[in-house]
This record gives structure tokens, C-alpha cells and sequence, in this order.
């Protein structure tokens, strides 16, 4: 053996032999619990993507907003033609010899006269102004990357001129505050990029477009993106840091009811394929929420993303089956299912297919993983788990289609875990709860997805996964939950419930709270986890409870280290050692009125670390935290760490100890 081989095998076995020393033996009396029990739930709800974690600045740069997707939506919408200087002009939404198939529309500019006004500091042209979503928010002496395709219809070259700009007032002029020009002589689409860089901060910034030569020019895909981006890949940096500051073991994506499509028919259902690429070649769609989704933020973005943080991605793909609320049929079990006739699912299967060898394939003998490689990742991202539906009504249609998807995936591919689902309304005695257990089941399915939404008093007071039989081979994943206000006692009996989660880690392996995000004054879902507008945003006390949470996971719970006094069904307690890390974590939680004593007994745990953190999220139970106050935040404190101890818990409070080993 080469020398330096046989060095290099010994250091790497001493690394080993150094990494399985520091993972610690968990001290008899716990049970082994899932260690994802907190992820993430993203989906495109209330400008969620586009004007939210997607960090594109420009609204419809495509001009493929069309009154399908919302009455009196137009190729024109979030735009407006501008004549600074008194040009005259007219601006004409076409189709005819597009970019591409997939992105038909552009807008053809036209010139007629371009005139100076020189009150105005001598601009000109005819043009285009998109103010963004509410507004265009730029810092001074940051980098925007511009992009456009532009096409010269005919003749000699046109001077386009691209603005930031903040607008001005009554006889005063704009503030300019980045510009540059291009000369556009091609008739046929070409791509055309500048870094513009503001010379001031604005709130309220627009983009121009203007052509200052009379004549015309097509445009199309028009891109304004900030360089400074989530780990530089495109995501908005203040949100994308909110979700990684709550330590998120998965995320699944993109949905929800958008996995399925709008109830319109299966035209507008969500297809994994359009929204890989080249961003110009994406085919944007209408989202079951009521708006256009461009596809910037797609599936590439999505593993991209779960990359950045460490999660594993839970995609969660159709099918052939209509969202139970098609024409109508929320509620309605009468109500018939849109569904795909079973001589086409194997269109539906090969999408599931093609997916696994997206994600994991080898770009030199697969054509799709070849298409991850082209846009970056040569690499496979080891994609694990792989979801199939979303709350459907378990129909026998349903049932029928779902046994032929993973029946044969799991053929293809059983190192692939899937996720099926238990319907909406996942609680015992609902007939499609039921159904979807028994059809898991009779097929074996390793992982089911609950949904439900709930009163506070329902996680103040249910303890549903204590019932569960701990012989299934199927586990849990409560993949949507959440309490039905964002006050903080909904908070707190959301912290009650996910402590009683973890008592049953053997049963839930995963959860997740939903919806995630929402925009200012856009919200389709009420409450939310994150509030946002383009300047920040803003956490709620549900929030805090998901972040303690994530911080707190591990491998193994102990349920007989905490005493409380006088317990009522408003408190609970868990006690999770992760051994990996070598950390424990008491939790304990006190919805009610009164203060309680607690007592640990932390003596199987060997020695622990003279100094810990404690970590306490307490108010008034009718708080919350809105766009106007944050009252509601953790406050962290030193605290010594003894064998046995005990403390003061506040009312209305969550508390959480953590000791190193």
C-alpha cells in the first residue's frame, strides 16, 4: 500500500474512532424519539414566494399575468407606461414570435416621439415603470443585478435606457438613483445585464424602462434581484435567516392545496418540471390562492435551499386527483373528485420518476439529473423522502391511484420513503382519517401526513397520539397544525401539544406548522408563523414556541426527570437528550393563570456543566405580536446547573432549560 494512502486511512479511522467518543450513550429510562420531529411547511399563500422569500424586485416581469388567474389581470398589470420629458408613445402586449413556448407574452414598446423636459434634469423617453410589490426597497451602495431580453423590431439601433428612480412631487423632479443604457441592435432576443448600485436608500423606488430612440423594441422577462441574497442564492435574506434561526430538520414543499391545483381543473395543477431551468423557460401558473406564481422560486431553489440549512426536502407531488374543494365540494363527501383517468397516470408516475433521478441521479447517464448539474449541482442531493398527495378526500379513486403510484415507486426505488396522507381533518372518527390509516396500512406506508386546525382549547386540552396503537409500522407526520390565532395562549397550547408530541416521538416522527409565511395586507390563511413587508419581518409567539422547539431536539425523551406541583391538563413537561450534541433540554410549559413549582431530579445524566440557559417566552395570555409591537420574545438568562433543583414557573409561560454533558 502507498504510504500516504496508509497514513491518511489511519488519521481518517482516528477521526472516526475521536466522532463516535464524543456521540455519548443515552442513560437507561429514556425512549429513542424521532430527532425531525420540528420542520418546515412552505407554500406559495399570501405572496409567500413572489414579493416574499423569492427576492425578485420586479412584479410581472414576464407580462404573463392574465384575467385567468384574477379578474381584470393583464400582461400590464403591476406596470404603467411613463413619457418623462412629454414623449409620445404606446406600449402593445404581443405573442407573435415569442421568447419561448413557455413564456408567450412580451411587451413591444413604441416610440413616436422623444422630447426633452428639462425641468425635469433632461430626461426622456417612452417607457415602462414597475413599482415592484408596494414598492421597490433599495439600500444605499448595494449591488442590483438587472436583466432583460430585448429584440430591436426594425432599422437602426435603439437606445435603451434602464432607471432606478425615486419618484418626486409636484414640480419636482425624480431622484435618480441608478441608471445605465444599453444600444439594442439584434432583431432577434438577446439577453442584456448591469449592476446598478443606488446612491441613496429608498422605501418606495420604481424601475423604468425607457427607449429614447423613436421607433421599437420588444421586451421581455425584465429582472431586478438584489446581489445580496441568502447565502447567494436568490432567497430574501432577513426571511430566509428567519426560517434558519428556527432550526428546521426538513421542509416540505410546495404545499398544500397547490399541489393539486385550484379547483379549475388539472390545467393549473403544480408540475415539478416547469419550475426547473433557465428562469425564462419556467411556465408560470395560477396559484390556487389566487395569483400568478413566476416559478422563479422552484424546485432547484427549493433542494437548493434545504441544502443551505441542513434539512432534508419532503417534496409532495399530485395524484391525478382534484383538491376535495373543486366546484364546491368543501365538506360535501357526495361531492365526485376531478380525477386523471387511470389510462394516463403513468404521465404522473414517470413525474415521480424523472423527480428521484432530478434529485440523485448521475448527470452522465441520466438526462434530468444532467439538467441539476446544468444549472449548478452536479452533485446528487440525496433526496430521502418523497410525499404523494395532499389532504385528498380518500376516495376509492383516490385509494385506486395512490396503490398505483407507490406501488410501483416503491419498486423503482425503496431506499425512497414515502409520505401519504390521512385526508383533511385528521382526527379519529372522521370517515377519511379512517380511511387514509387503513389504506397506509394494508400498503405499508412508512410515513402518513395529519392536517388539522384547531381552537386553542382543543391543544389545550387533546392529547391525541397518547391513544395511538405503538405497534403500527406507519408514523406520523402532522404536517399542517396550527392553533386559530396568534394570540399568546394559542402559542402556549401549541407548546402543550408538541410537548405531548414528544412524549409520543415513537409515534409522530414529524411536524410541521403551517401556514409559514404571510404578506401585509395579503393574507389568504389567518394566523400565520411569519408576518412580513419588504423591509422586515415579523415573528409571532407561535414563532418562538416552533424556534425553542427546533433548538431543543434529540434523540431520546424522559418523561420522569420533572415534577410539577398541583399539574392540571394546562401544564406538561418533557425532558430530550440529544446525544449527538451531548445537550439536555427540560422544557415545561404553564398555561394557566397561577404560578407552579417545579422540581428536577437530573441525576442519570452524570455531570452536568456549571452554567446552562434558560430560556422563558412569557406575557399577558391575550398578547400578540403584530406589525406596530414585538412584546412577546424569549428572555435568556444564566442559569447553574445541579443534579436536583428546582424553580418558580410564571404564569403563561413556556421555559426552557439547557445544560451541556
Amino acid at each position: 500500500m502507498n504510504k500516504r494512502i496508509f497514513f491518511a486511512a489511519l488519521l481518517m479511522v482516528a477521526m472516526l474512532s475521536l466522532h463516535a467518543q464524543k456521540v455519548m450513550k443515552a442513560p437507561e429510562g429514556g425512549k429513542p424519539i424521532s430527532d425531525e420531529l420540528i420542520g418546515i411547511f412552505f407554500e406559495d399563500i399570501s405572496m409567500s414566494a413572489d414579493g416574499g422569500l423569492y427576492a425578485e424586485l420586479v412584479q410581472n416581469g414576464s407580462f404573463e399575468y392574465s384575467p385567468n388567474e384574477r379578474d381584470g389581470w393583464g400582461p400590464g398589470t403591476a406596470w404603467r407606461s411613463v413619457r418623462p420629458g412629454h414623449s409620445l408613445g404606446y406600449v402593445q402586449p404581443r405573442m407573435d414570435q415569442p421568447l419561448n413556448v413557455n413564456n408567450p407574452t412580451y411587451m413591444r414598446l413604441v416610440a413616436e416621439r422623444v422630447k426633452e423636459y428639462y425641468d425635469y434634469n433632461g430626461w426622456k423617453g417612452f417607457g415602462l415603470q414597475n413599482d415592484g410589490f408596494d414598492g421597490i426597497v433599495l439600500k444605499e451602495g448595494h449591488k442590483y443585478d438587472f436583466s432583460a431580453f430585448l429584440r430591436n423590431v426594425e432599422g437602426a439601433a435603439k437606445q435603451v435606457r434602464v432607471v432606478l428612480q425615486e419618484p418626486g412631487g409636484f414640480r419636482q423632479p425624480p431622484v435618480l438613483l441608478a441608471d445605465t443604457t444599453f444600444d439594442v441592435s439584434a432583431q432577434t432576443w438577446q439577453k442584456y445585464t448591469a449592476v446598478l448600485m443606488p446612491t441613496k436608500s429608498s422605501q418606495h423606488a420604481n424601475l423604468q424602462i425607457l427607449l429614447l430612440t423613436q421607433g421599437a423594441v420588444d421586451v421581455d422577462v425584465v429582472s431586478l434581484m438584489p446581489e445580496d441574497t441568502y447565502k447567494g442564492h436568490g432567497l430574501r435574506k432577513d426571511l430566509a435567516q428567519a426560517l434558519a434561526d428556527l432550526h428546521p430538520r426538513f421542509m416540505r414543499f410546495p404545499g398544500g392545496c397547490i399541489v393539486h391545483g385550484g379547483g379549475d381543473g388539472f390545467w393549473d395543477t403544480y408540475r415539478w418540471k416547469n419550475t426547473v431551468g433557465p428562469k425564462e423557460q419556467r411556465r408560470g401558473l395560477k396559484n390556487c390562492w389566487g395569483y400568478h406564481q413566476s416559478f422563479g422560486l422552484g424546485y432547484y431553489e427549493y433542494f437548493q435551499f434545504c441544502e443551505d440549512l441542513g434539512m432534508e426536502p419532503l417534496p409532495i407531488l399530485p395524484c391525478g386527483v382534484s383538491c376535495q374543494g373543486t366546484n364546491g365540494g368543501w365538506g360535501m363527501r357526495g361531492q365526485a373528485q376531478d380525477v386523471v383517468p387511470m389510462s394516463e397516470m403513468d404521465e404522473w408516475l414517470q413525474d415521480a420518476l424523472d423527480l428521484i433521478e432530478w434529485a440523485n441521479g448521475d448527470p452522465a447517464t441520466s438526462k434530468w439529473a444532467r439538467l441539476r448539474a446544468e444549472q449548478g449541482h452536479p452533485a446528487p442531493f440525496g433526496l430521502k423522502y418523497l410525499g404523494l398527495g395532499n389532504e385528498e378526500r380518500i376516495s376509492p379513486e383516490f385509494a385506486e391511484r395512490f396503490k398505483y403510484l407507490y406501488e410501483r415507486i416503491t419498486k423503482a426505488h425503496p431506499e425512497i420513503v414515502i409520505v401519504g396522507t390521512a385526508g383533511p381533518g385528521s382526527h379519529p372518527g372522521n370517515g377519511d382519517f379512517e380511511q387514509g390509516w387503513r389504506l397506509a396500512e394494508e400498503l405499508q406506508v412508512p410515513i402518513l401526513d395529519e392536517h388539522y386546525y384547531e381552537p386553542r382549547d382543543y391543544f389545550l386540552k387533546s392529547r391525541q397520539y397518547d391513544q395511538y396503537p405503538r405497534d403500527r409500522r406507519t408514523k406520523v407526520y402532522l404536517g399542517e397544525y396550527a392553533a386559530k390565532d396568534k394570540k399568546l395562549i394559542d402559542a402556549l397550547a401549541e407548546a402543550l401539544y408538541l410537548l405531548h408530541v414528544e412524549r409520543n416521538g415513537d409515534v409522530v416522527a414529524m411536524t410541521s406548522y403551517a401556514p409559514l409565511f404571510a404578506r401585509k395586507g395579503t393574507n389568504n390563511w389567518n394566523p400565520n408563523l411569519i408576518y412580513f413587508d419588504n423591509e422586515r419581518p415579523f415573528l409571532t409567539c407561535s414563532y418562538y414556541v416552533q424556534q425553542m422547539f427546533g433548538l431543543s431536539s434529540g434523540q431520546y425523551y424522559y418523561g420522569d426527570c420533572v415534577t410539577i406541583d398541583e399539574k392540571t391538563d394546562l401544564q406538561e413537561q418533557s425532558v430530550v437528550l440529544n446525544v449527538k450534541t451531548r445537550q439536555l433540554f427540560v422544557k415545561i410549559c404553564n398555561a394557566s393563570a397561577d404560578e407552579k413549582t417545579v422540581s428536577l431530579d437530573l441525576s442519570r445524566f452524570g455531570s452536568l456543566k456549571k452554567v446552562g440557559v434558560k430560556t422563558v417566552l412569557s406575557g399577558q395570555p391575550d398578547q400578540e405580536n403584530n406589525f406596530d409591537q414585538q412584546p412577546i420574545v424569549p428572555r435568556k438568562e444564566s442559569i447553574t446547573g445541579a443534579k436536583k433543583m428546582s424553580l418558580k414557573v410564571a404564569p403563561y409561560s413556556f421555559t426552557m432549560l439547557q445544560f451541556s454533558l
